[in-house]
């Protein structure tokens, strides 16, 4: 955890380094309030369309009801938790919702990954050639672009050739009776989960909501920076949020404090040299996300009895219990 939250702290120590906290303040009490509520509106939207983006990559063997807010429980716990627990936290909730195994649930959480890192690369580089300034970045993200291209081909590759691995992995756990008393039924479940991206219907299905999820993505950017800066145009909120996307893939600790805000405050230096109003953005965007996950993924919690100690101590044991038959 402790490099995570270095990163986080330098960040932070670089922003304030730039601001003003007087012109911090300003800027927030300037904002448009009604535009900071519609944001809010959009971003439950967001979380909504969302749901439907997991549900399908999940072939549709949840409810809407238990996806969207297993979904809100593992953004909550992603926000106060090191490790990304969220994901595992998730995938863990939702398989004993859904009666899924957990190894089954967990690679659709990764395709989504993979899924919104293209996204985001694909917003940041599509604007890239129309703002100024910015050309030391190009490099650095079309060879994550080529990482993140050659992860979703190499998970396409390995659903593709699923019994071959499976043969493959069974081989060498007779072997190595360690990898066997690791792999156990996992490797099946694991297998069996990643279906998704050799089902061409579904998949193009799930790459349909996502592409709309994050074009609510882009108007929510766009109407919350109108509420700081009434002359943001559309390429500001696809910048912003392709280079906010990126910003929260950077080890930090939890809920990516501090290098969102810097990945935000250093996209917005290129239309505004304002820092000031620049960290008041990044900081008021943040916590509606906080915000809205936080009060539906504790009231989904609350909902099934779960507190965030129990759940905790349930994530760290979860290696240690027999893996379930595929």
């Amino acid at each position: 955890m402790l490099p995570g939250v270095l990163v986080s702290l330098a960040c932070l120590a670089v922003i304030f380094s730039l601001i003003d906290l007087k012109e911090l303040l300003k800027a927030v009490q300037q904002a448009d309030l009604r535009l900071l509520g519609l944001g809010i509106l959009l971003g439950v939207a967001w979380l909504l369309v969302r749901g439907m983006v997991w549900r399908t990559l999940l072939r549709e063997r949840a409810s809407y009801k238990d996806v969207f807010f297993t979904l809100n429980e593992g953004y909550l716990l992603n926000n106060i938790l090191p490790f990304r627990l969220g994901e595992l936290g998730r995938a863990f909730l939702l398989g004993r919702k859904a009666s899924l195994d957990f190894w089954q649930v967990l690679p659709t959480i990764l395709v989504e990954r993979m899924l919104d890192m293209a996204m985001a690369l694909g917003l940041f580089l599509g604007a890239l050639p129309f703002v100024a300034g910015v050309s030391w970045a190009q490099q650095a993200a079309l060879s994550a672009a080529v990482i993140v291209g050659g992860g979703l081909l190499s998970v396409y590759v390995l659903a593709l050739n699923r019994e071959r691995v499976l043969g493959l992995l069974e081989r060498a756990g007779q072997r190595w009776p360690l990898v066997g008393r690791l792999l156990g039924g996992r490797a099946e479940a694991f297998m069996a989960g990643l279906a998704i991206v050799t089902d061409g219907r579904l998949f193009l299905k799930a790459l349909g909501w996502s592409l709309f999820n994050w074009l609510f993505g882009v108007i929510q950017y766009f109407v919350l920076l109108r509420a700081f800066y009434p002359q943001a145009s559309s390429l500001w909120a696809v910048f912003c949020l392709g280079a906010g996307s990126l910003g929260l893939a950077a080890p930090s600790s939890p809920g990516g404090l501090g290098v969102f805000e810097a990945a935000i405050v250093g996209a917005l230096a290129v239309f505004d040299n304002n820092h000031s109003k620049a960290t008041a953005f990044a900081l008021s965007t943040h916590l509606i996300n906080y915000l809205l996950t936080g009060l539906l993924g504790s009231y989904a919690l609350a909902r099934e009895g779960e507190t965030l100690a129990g759940l905790y101590k349930q994530l760290r044991a979860l290696r240690q219990k027999p893996p379930a038959e595929a």
